[in-house]
């Protein structure tokens, strides 16, 4: 019954939001024929049994107000009130005016700003108290009016409370909107990072190993007729150098399907491993360290590693053959320096390429800066200053 009851009241509330002035009209005719039926029957002191003129004119009255009350609110309220007055005056009160007065006193209250509707209420509320005091006692000044006022200040707090109560909806409902909205955008912005970060990740990974991959298999192809035991250490190498990339792409796989963040697995701490690999691979790097290591924030970390790994792979691919690499701890962070000399042979402009692009937004995801570019010694330097305050104990 409940289910059922839901439904016809749901489907009701749609017709009339896509109907309003047919649902107006309805209502009007309604309160009529209620009214008329009320004059016949003699239900109440009011009624006497027989409809004459002036029941048609306030019925009229009625009907017209109430059904274009949904247009025209406030002034539909004052014209019904001045029409209503008149009749009182004329004829003595009529029950169905003040039920109407007070439901476009309702609906005005409901669909304008709360101080006009009050004010328009107000006016219209001493002007029945008087007209109604008069016609009763003769006198502009009697409780006979105070039921008029209470109605009408009482329909107008409904109304009042009713368009606050939509207010209240339709801005929690915009709020949801917004917070939704918002949320959808921060989830693509994170859907954005994470997918340059990870591009990041595979051109560190695929870029310096398949530069090892490419330098030991032109060794081992030059030297397989005269040294057959240097060719097998080189294919050594592009063995190691595959399974290296093999697992760093399995562990970027398994982060992608991991539902949480995980840091790359590389940080300073791997330098060791990384500067003996890329020495393997057939560059000399000099390495140098300033100041005492200490624990670094993870952004910091990570990023300080994959700039080292894609600059000393720049070197190797673009240099001739030997590096530099200082590190440098400070209070403020750490410092990180790779100059290589550069071949006349290489075709690549300085500051282009994806290496340096990811070097650049390494830093900038670290709060640093990298500065990469030739000297006029005829070398290339990579520098890169990462913010990391030393903690005060």
């Amino acid at each position: 019954m409940i289910a059922v009851l839901r439904r016809t009241t749901s489907t009701i509330g749609g017709w009339r939001s896509r109907h309003p002035l047919a649902a107006d009209v309805a209502l009007a005719c309604a309160l009529s024929t209620a009214s008329v039926a009320a004059d016949l029957s003699s239900a109440g002191p009011l009624h006497d049994g027989v409809v004459d003129g002036p029941d048609l004119v306030a019925t009229a009255i009625a009907l017209g107000g109430v059904a274009l009350r949904g247009r025209w609110p406030r002034q539909v309220l004052v014209g019904t009130a001045v029409a209503a007055g008149l009749v009182i005056l004329l004829a003595g009160i009529r029950p169905v005016l003040p039920l109407a007065i007070g439901l476009i006193a309702y609906t005005a209250a409901s669909r304008t700003p709360s101080r006009g509707a009050w004010t328009t209420a107000a006016a219209v509320a001493a002007g029945l108290y008087a007209v109604e005091a008069y016609a009763v006692t003769g006198v502009l000044w009697s409780t006979e009016g105070f039921p008029a006022v209470a109605w009408i200040g009482m329909t107008t707090a409904l109304g009042e409370a009713a368009r606050t109560g939509r207010a209240y909806i339709a801005e929690a409902e915009g709020r949801a909107r917004h917070a939704e909205q918002t949320r959808e955008e921060e989830a693509a912005r994170r859907v954005v990072e994470e997918r340059v970060r990870i591009a990041r990740d595979l051109h560190d990974v695929v870029a310096h190993h398949i530069a090892v991959i490419n330098v030991q298999a032109g060794a081992a192809t030059h030297v397989l007729d005269r040294d057959p035991a240097m060719a097998a250490q080189a294919l050594g190498h592009i063995r190691d150098a595959c399974e290296v990339v093999l697992g760093e792409l399995s562990s970027i796989v398994g982060v992608l399907r991991q539902s949480g963040d995980t840091d790359p697995p590389h940080r300073l701490d791997d330098l060791t491993a990384l500067v003996g690999a890329i020495t393997a691979a057939g560059l000399s790097v000099e390495r140098e360290q300033l100041g005492a290591p200490r624990e670094l924030p993870s952004v910091v970390d990570v990023a300080a590693y994959r700039i080292i790994q894609e600059a000393l792979t720049n070197a190797h691919k673009h240099g001739t053959g030997t590096a530099h690499l200082t590190v440098a701890y400070t209070d403020e962070g750490v410092s990180l320096t790779v100059t290589n000399h550069r071949a006349r042979t290489a075709s690549r402009q300085p500051g282009s390429g994806y290496g340096l692009i990811g070097m650049r937004e390494r830093a900038a995801t670290a709060g640093g800066t990298l500065s990469a570019g030739p000297t006029p010694e005829g070398r290339f330097t990579v520098r890169a200053e990462l913010p990391a305050p030393r903690r005060t104990p």
